[in-house]
């Protein structure tokens, strides 16, 4: 491998070192895990035939200086098993075989960190030993002793909650720093937090939120974009749960005045997971937002982000241009950096060079340089922008298009032979045109190097457990602009609520979208400062489907709901 390369995977820098891959192979690996099959490493590599599972862990075992042992055939006490929290077992993938009063001998099929295994040996206060066992007897066994769902763990934080008691220096001064720190250290608040980030991961939710309040303390999630609470400990609670948080992130305790931003790196069921943290002073504390960036959840490949296959084509065509600006607009959180990713992963090859430009890095790619914007010390967008510019690059990502100066840097890219990719925060695509015009950007300039703009926004699908059709009436029917003969006879859908979608009858998102591509037609009403509603028409009358209707198409395919079609357009 080169030497400036990335560190390799633990896993697979194992199998290099002991031979059985070559670097060859190494690259077609890594190339296989970026697809959206869902495969580990671990199973691309078996499936893949490079190495047999027996093989693998024998390795790992002599790595990690342990033994290998077949979980099928051992009879297991019940009482050494439950001597580890289920939420333990869960989140570090580790059964207890044996346990004395010092010490626990835990099962993993995992190459074990030695952070992890120091945080494992805090966490169940005894020393640590390891065996090696096949993944799927690990993961059969904690199912048989701790059942195969994850519904306990709710029930398991309400209990670890109320079951903290926080030190009375803590009640009586937060501000004390020394007391903090203990209490975060605390055995029961460092479970609860692992559990908290745990439970986020589990339901795939896209924010934590920890909030204190005069008189109480809530924990939130954002699950496909509605947010969940979650019963939380006593208010008195939350300096040292906050604490623990921010000294995960790296964040200075001590200071509670201004604003601070981290990230915290953890493996969650043995993938990794980035959790990016933000920290706000309130008049009762700090609120703490945890964005989740599981990686291995999100597919980056364009195929998968759900265009139609007619707006799939005219994208795939467009991104090929040499030069111009595309733009990708919705509100927060609507999915446009997955949608401008997985663009990228598309376009990106060995002979062209692309520089991204964000607040912060979502995504980490192979092949791209990507610099993080960062105010404080006046790392701007044009002036990152500039420095693009004496890069050589062909293609480059703006995090999103704020102001003149930015505007102005973009379209001096596009002029001078350059595919600039960015967002913005519009209604629809039609409303990004005139965006621009309103941040005083000539209308020239904007029909001249703006090539194509795709509006999207993220809806609930119908949770597949209780998913139930029915007839729409004709005031349904009315709200979305259809008839009778419209929909032919084909029914619409709603979820009844359930315990897999939490009662709501929703689980999981689809993306809609609108593309408007800069036609003759459309670059003539720029020049003439045409409203946002005359540009809309007219690229409708060439063709482009609004979100609305492409909503319309979602609930035809039984994907969401009219409620969802009509609240998000």
């Amino acid at each position: 491998m080169a030497e400036n390369s990335k560190p390799l995977d633990p896993l697979l820098d194992l199998l290099v070192q002991n031979g059985v891959l070559d670097d060859g192979q190494v690259e077609t690996i890594l190339e296989e895990a970026k697809n959206p099959t869902g495969k580990t490493l671990r199973q691309i590599l078996i499936d893949g035939e490079y190495v047999t599972e027996d093989d693998l862990l024998g390795m790992m075992a002599a790595y990690q200086g342990c033994e290998v042992v077949d979980l099928s055939d051992m009879t297991l006490d019940t009482d050494t098993v439950q001597s580890i929290p289920p939420s333990v077992a869960r989140m570090y993938n580790v059964l207890a075989v044996a346990a004395d009063d010092t010490s626990v001998t835990l099962a993993t099929s995992d190459l074990i960190d030695p952070r992890v295994s120091d945080e494992l040996a805090f966490v169940l206060t005894k020393e640590v030993r390891f065996v090696m066992a096949r993944e799927e007897d690990v993961r059969n066994r904690i199912s048989q002793y701790y059942g195969d769902d994850t519904e306990s763990v709710a029930d398991m934080l309400k209990s670890l909650g109320s079951g903290m008691d926080m030190d009375e220096t803590i009640k009586s001064d937060p501000n004390d720093v020394a007391a903090l720190e203990g209490a975060a250290n605390n055995n029961a608040v460092v479970k609860f937090v692992n559990l908290i980030l745990y439970q986020g991961v589990v339901d795939r939710a896209a924010d934590i939120h920890i909030e204190p309040f005069e008189k109480d303390f809530q924990i939130r999630y954002r699950v496909d974009g509605a947010l969940y609470a979650m019963k939380a400990p006593d208010v008195s609670m939350a300096p040292a749960i906050i604490s623990r948080v921010k000294i995960m992130a790296g964040l200075n305790i001590a200071e509670r005045r201004v604003p601070q931003d981290g990230r915290i790196a953890i493996n969650v069921a043995g993938r990794p997971v980035d959790l990016r943290v933000s920290c706000l002073p309130t008049v009762h504390g700090e609120s703490v937002v945890m964005r989740i960036l599981d990686q291995s959840a999100t597919s980056l490949d364009l195929e998968n982000v759900g265009l139609a296959e007619d707006v799939y084509e005219q994208i795939t065509m467009d991104i090929e241009k040499p030069n111009g600006i595309i733009v990708v607009t919705g509100p927060t959180g609507s999915g446009k950096t997955t949608t401008l990713y997985s663009v990228l992963r598309r376009i990106n090859s060995i002979d062209t060079k692309i520089l991204t430009a964000e607040e912060p890095v979502e995504y980490d790619v192979d092949g791209i340089v990507q610099v993080p914007i960062n105010h404080e010390v006046g790392n701007t967008f044009p002036k990152v922008l500039r420095a693009f510019l004496r890069q050589d690059p062909d293609i480059m990502l703006i995090g999103e298009i704020r102001d003149l100066e930015t505007a102005e840097v973009a379209i001096q890219a596009a002029l001078t032979g350059h595919l600039v990719f960015s967002t913005l925060h519009t209604n629809d695509a039609a409303g990004a045109v005139m965006r621009f015009v309103d941040m005083n950007v000539p209308p020239y300039m904007v029909a001249s190097t703006l090539e194509a703009v795709l509006g999207q926004r993220l809806l609930r699908t119908c949770c597949k457990e209780c998913k139930q059709e029915y007839t729409p009436d004709d005031e349904t029917l009315d709200r979305i602009n259809l008839t009778r003969d419209q929909i032919g006879g084909r029914p619409f859908y709603f979820g009844k609520g359930c315990k897999t979608c939490n009662g709501t009858g929703y689980k999981g998102r689809k993306a809609i979208f609108e593309y408007l591509r800069i036609s003759n037609p459309i670059r003539e009403l720029i020049n003439k400062r045409s409203p946002t509603l005359i540009i809309r028409e007219k690229a409708r009358e060439l063709g482009m489907r609004t979100m609305r209707e492409d909503g319309v198409r979602a609930i035809l395919d039984g994907y969401t709901t009219v409620d969802e079609v009509l609240r998000y357009t």
